[in-house]
């Protein structure tokens, strides 16, 4: 057979190596796990999605290498080998038959290898950011783009390992199976991934959960606010995944849990930026409308900051079924282990570090007296269910100081997290953290365009102690901040000391955030470390 054999089994070994370690990086429950421990150090769980991709890219190789080898050089090699050779050499394997090469094509060997290529190729294709995010197909062809159809192609892999065993198992030239190695390679992955999946599914079936509030804001923005399952327990930065049945009975989606672990409700918010998004958001407006007809609401926004009244009812009526899975680590869990930290998110980027932000102030809240119970004159009161601190909040090592960098486009973002800008002016009366809002399309302080807007703000802000941008305490900030000068500032104001930087938003600032830090590492004693959300 010469060396197309040797390469094509080469690759084979290869292709069982991968296709064991490719489903590791997806068993969430098991790194959430893992991240907790030493190995923290040493393996970056960060990456994880982009080490799966890495490993389907090694896949994609090898199998190309496999097949064409099989099919260009050792069928042809097999069907015209002398045939008293053959039979000499491989007549066993085949009942003393020469194959021809549509024999060998449908073999079990042939067809399992064949159907392998055509599911991956096809999940594959629908796994690419281009097919998922930027590609809009006409109708029917919409299916087979965005979320929908990389989810669906992907529970097609389960064949693929079925497929693969088989493939494995009836090898042409090998009779002992021992030597049939593909099952011993992915087993025990298999075995860890379906055990989580059970899992999940005893879970969703024994902690549902109630939708406690549900608040629409401008900007396509759903916040959800649903009863915490007995023993569901998380820390700052995770995530979950939802699923509302009304839509799909197989639709899972990830978002960042926005309340903190300390809370006793769970919360998250959601911007319409897909199909299934977009009617969560719709059928939820309309429950909303359905409910603010019998109560009074502020013109077409319901608003809910981060204080409750007493008298919080669960399980409203009336507003779609939801379901939830998780809680699943992320780079933002860690925070705690840093002296400073340093938080970017760009629009609903900041998500992830609302809950470290709430998390901090009820630490705020248990270590010093509480704050006052009156509200400020421009806020309303609000439904929110009220915080609560941590009972081991006053254990637990925490930053000194956070720094948090909210820049966005649209000022009616700002409307999104209000309650929390009003709880950091409220309660951080030691200045814990740091809040600076950046409104993208104003131009930027200094400018003779926005030197209107921004006297009327300085009055304003100095008259009533409320930015005018933000109707917050925290004062907005215009254009884009100067990454640089921040870096320098927190080098020289806190050196010797070890910053998280976490940044969620845009690929496009992760390069520059990134060079930042390794340069100010080398160049001063602070020592910047970096964490981009996957997002």
């Amino acid at each position: 057979m010469g060396q197309c054999l040797c390469f094509a089994k080469g690759s084979a070994e290869t292709l069982k190596f991968n296709m064991a370690l490719v489903l590791i990086p997806v068993c969430r429950a098991t790194l959430t796990k893992l991240r907790s421990t030493f190995l923290s150090h040493l393996i970056p769980f960060d990456n994880n999605i982009n080490f799966h991709k890495l490993i389907a890219l090694g896949i994609t190789i090898g199998t190309s290498i496999h097949a064409v080898l099989h099919l260009t050089c050792d069928f042809p090699r097999l069907i015209s080998y002398p045939q008293d050779q053959f039979f000499d050499i491989a007549g066993k394997y085949f009942f003393y038959l020469q194959p021809t090469y549509m024999d060998l094509v449908n073999s079990i060997v042939g067809i399992s290898g064949i159907l392998m290529v055509i599911l991956m190729a096809f999940s594959f294709v629908l796994a690419t950011n281009a097919m998922r995010k930027n590609v809009k197909l006409p109708w029917p062809l919409h299916l087979l783009s965005g979320f929908n159809s990389f989810w669906y192609a992907h529970h097609l892999l389960a064949m693929v390992y079925m497929l693969f065993v088989t493939h494995g198992y009836f090898l042409i030239f090998t009779d002992d199976w021992r030597k049939k190695t593909t099952w011993m390679y992915v087993m025990a992955p298999v075995l860890l991934y379906t055990t989580e999946r059970l899992i999940i599914l005893i879970n969703e079936i024994n902690h549902p959960v109630s939708v406690i509030k549900a608040v629409i804001y401008t900007g396509n923005v759903l916040a959800l606010y649903m009863s915490k399952p007995a023993g569901f327990r998380y820390k700052s930065g995770m995530y979950l995944f939802v699923k509302c049945p009304d839509i799909s009975s197989f639709e899972w989606h990830p978002f960042t849990i926005t309340s903190a672990p300390g809370d006793d409700y769970l919360s998250v918010h959601i911007r319409s930026l897909g199909d299934w998004t977009t009617e969560l958001r719709n059928r939820f407006e309309k429950a909303c409308s359905e409910l603010q007809s019998t109560q009074t609401r502020r013109g077409n926004l319901v608003r809910m900051e981060t204080k409750a009244n007493s008298n919080f009812q669960h399980d409203q009526a009336g507003y779609p079924r939801i379901l939830i899975k998780g809680p699943y680590g992320a780079p933002a869990q860690n925070y705690r282990k840093f002296d400073i930290l340093l938080l970017i998110g760009l629009g609903i980027g900041a998500t992830p570090f609302i809950s470290i932000i709430k998390d901090i102030i009820n630490q705020i809240n248990h270590r010093f007296a509480s704050p006052p119970d009156s509200v400020h004159s421009n806020s309303e009161k609000s439904t929110e269910p009220q915080l609560k601190g941590h009972p081991r909040a006053a254990h637990r090592k925490s930053p000194e100081r956070a720094y948090f960098y909210w820049v966005t486009r649209e000022q009616a973002s700002f409307e999104w997290f209000k309650g929390v800008m009003d709880d950091i002016s409220e309660c951080d009366h030691n200045h814990m953290i740091e809040m600076h809002n950046y409104l993208t399309s104003v131009y930027e302080e200094g400018d003779a365009r926005s030197a209107l807007i921004a006297m009327v703000q300085k009055l304003q802000h100095a008259k009533t102690g409320v930015d005018v941008v933000s109707e917050s305490r925290i004062r907005t900030h215009f254009a884009r901040p100067n990454w640089r000068k921040v870096f320098s500032d927190l080098a020289a104001t806190h050196q010797s000391s070890r910053i998280g930087v976490f940044y969620c938003g845009s690929p496009i600032l992760t390069k520059t955030l990134r060079q930042l830090c390794l340069e100010f590492s080398l160049n001063s004693s602070t020592r910047f470390q970096f964490h981009k959300e996957n997002f």
